[in-house]
């Protein structure tokens, strides 16, 4: 096996995104899935929804934020490594366990363990995550800008992933304090810049 046997071509890179784009879609797709309409007619019927809806509404949010960070991410990358593909396909497979804790936790209407199994779904990306921008602050674009766009979005991931395991504990005094966690971080990620973005800035920029 050459050297180069590891690295694959640079136009890669446009595969991995177009696979990682159809796996988010569908994931999106088996989410709407579970809103199940109600047979009876009226307002009166939609109402006791409102736990898988919120839910959906909070999931769907969150694979937003991936993919729209999944897509910056990548913009960072020049080659495709065997350490990228797997890393991927690590955050996928977090990815993909949304749906199934998604629909638990509405269906069981944010109980005490549908939200610690929720908080742990959220957990598992946010880690795999971090694994897959290591991969490519290692093997992608040495700018300077791009060594600040990881070194602060590693801060913010880090910070979101214990602001997930923070959650865990506090689910136990109240499943809704887990579940403000979450919305927490989903609002976190949403806003375009913000004071906090800047706490993971160095004060001094690589020149």
């Amino acid at each position: 096996m050459t050297e180069g046997a590891d690295i694959e071509r640079e136009d890669s890179l446009t595969r991995v995104e177009a696979f990682s784009d159809g796996v988010l879609a569908i994931i999106i797709t088996i989410m709407v899935l579970e809103l199940k309409t109600p047979v009876s007619e009226g307002l009166a019927a939609l109402w006791p929804l409102w736990p898988i809806f919120v839910a959906y509404v909070l999931s769907y949010a969150y694979v937003a934020i991936y993919w729209v960070n999944h897509h910056r991410l990548l913009s960072h990358a020049r080659v495709v490594t065997s350490g990228l593909l797997w890393a991927n396909m690590l955050l996928l497979f977090t990815l993909s366990l949304i749906p199934f804790s998604t629909a638990y936790l509405g269906e069981h209407h944010f109980s005490r363990e549908a939200t610690l199994l929720y908080l742990l779904t959220m957990l598992a990306p946010a880690l795999a995550y971090v694994l897959l921008q290591g991969r490519i602050a290692a093997t992608g674009a040495q700018t300077s800008a791009s060594r600040r766009y990881h070194k602060a979005s590693h801060r913010k991931g880090l910070a979101a992933a214990f602001v997930y395991a923070f959650g865990l504990p506090l689910t136990y005094v109240s499943p809704w304090l887990g579940v403000g966690c979450a919305a927490l971080v989903a609002v976190f990620w949403m806003l375009p810049w913000s004071g906090l973005d800047r706490l993971f800035l160095d004060r001094h920029p690589p020149a």
